[in-house]
């Protein structure tokens, strides 16, 4: 008799484990492939999305500090260039994306004529995120502080957990005084084709935005005039800029979320570009249906990001069943990053619900208790639901076998996104 000794077995497994998952790498490209080609022809078949409802601009006092809400670019862009163009003393701009074309110039060229006035300018924009936007692009004033966000990482000599993020911050400061924040980046397809939000401070706390720049600025802006913030500090402010840094490990903008989830009695209005939440966040809005708290989300029908949509379409059977409302947001890209809690508190800013956001980038998002605010904050979401499909669990349960599928085997690349 030949015995075969468990050694003799060890390949065989090992073989078969490589093979499988060599398998399973392959069926997930192959699917990822296929919706980035669907995706393409779907796109180059697309007409310019400019047909979608616009909330319109909404004012509110905050305290000492007025708040503009913008939702539809042109207003937004109009007021930043007329902020820049009368400023007097001191620009911070710090953007995510800033493309060449015609707004891209005109904020430029703005920038440019501040410093010849002799206003103090410094600038932060992202490597990474420019990567297709020609170098000769960014040709600034001799006077303009510039600093380019490495594509790498701004702290690589001191480890790679340190060396993470890019800046998706969009942030704009004008004397002290003006701050804008929010999810637009600076572009023309932004200015008539998206759907997002964007908030305008006047007043004391313009002052978070000011230090929440600040705080990059002076920590990574190697070689370059550290800033030092010229507005008090208002301890009793209901407006609070919330910062991940992840240079100093720090992502406070999540743990907000959970606490304002775990607080809400009433109703739960949230808005994001991508929705990837972890664990935790899912849990989160879960329990809080179980509570009886009425949890509404609105999702792009079809964003800039084929697999961010997959990814997301593998939550909504978990959120269906628990009674919580799925709504995709037709004829535009919804991009704002909002939520709004029992007519009391609202969030407003760059992160989105996802781990890039929450657990890799640097973000800055506005937490403001006011009821004045909210009450803006539901009367956008409330046009954004009337532009949006509710996805309801029945038909959601007899979705195509395939698309099945490819939730499921897209599934590990959750944490990636």
């Amino acid at each position: 008799m030949v015995r075969v000794g468990k050694s003799s077995c060890v390949p065989s497994l090992r073989r078969l484990a490589l093979n499988g998952a060599a398998g399973f790498f392959a069926a997930q490209g192959a699917v990822v492939a296929a919706l980035v080609v669907a995706d393409a022809l779907k796109k180059k078949g697309r007409s310019r999305r400019t047909g979608f409802p616009r909330p319109g601009t909404f004012h509110s006092d905050v305290g000492e500090t007025a708040t503009t809400t913008y939702t539809y670019g042109e207003d937004l862009f109009r007021d930043m260039l007329g902020a820049i163009r009368k400023a007097e003393n001191r620009i911070f701009l710090e953007t995510y994306l800033w493309k060449d074309d015609e707004i891209g110039h005109a904020f430029r060229d703005a920038i440019n004529d501040a410093a010849v006035r002799g206003v103090a300018v410094y600038v932060i924009y992202d490597h990474f995120g420019n990567l297709v936007v020609p170098s000769s692009f960014y040709t600034f004033h001799p006077d303009v502080n510039v600093f380019r966000f490495p594509a790498l990482g701004p702290n690589l000599q001191f480890g790679p957990i340190a060396a993470t993020g890019l800046t998706h911050r969009k942030i704009l400061l004008v004397d002290n005084d003006t701050a804008f924040v929010g999810g637009y980046n600076i572009g023309s397809l932004y200015a008539t084709e998206w759907r997002d939000t964007h908030v305008r401070l006047v007043g004391p706390a313009a002052f978070e935005l000011g230090h929440a720049f600040g705080q990059v600025w002076n920590h990574l802006a190697v070689k370059r005039p550290e800033l030092s913030p010229e507005n008090p500090v208002h301890w009793n402010s209901r407006i609070v800029a919330i910062n991940n840094i992840p240079a100093d490990l720090v992502y406070p903008i999540r743990s907000v979320y959970l606490d304002a989830i775990s607080r809400a009695q009433h109703h739960i209005y949230l808005t994001t570009a991508y929705f990837i939440p972890d664990q935790r966040i899912l849990a989160g809005l879960i329990e809080a249906a179980r509570r009886g708290v009425d949890v509404q989300i609105i999702v792009p029908q079809d964003s800039n990001h084929i697999l961010a949509d997959w990814l997301s379409r593998g939550f909504y059977s978990s959120l269906l069943r628990e009674g919580i409302t799925v709504l995709q947001y037709r004829n535009a890209m919804i991009h704002a990053k909002t939520a709004t809690i029992d007519g009391q508190w609202s969030i407003v800013g760059t992160a989105n619900i996802d781990r890039l956001s929450l657990r890799f980038n640097y973000e800055t998002n506005l937490e403001i208790q006011d009821e004045g605010f909210a009450a803006d904050m539901e009367k956008i979401f409330a046009i954004d639901r009337d532009n949006s499909t509710r996805v309801e669990l029945e038909e959601w349960s007899e979705r195509h076998p395939a698309a099945r599928f490819a939730e499921t085997i897209l599934v590990p690349l959750r944490p990636l996104l």
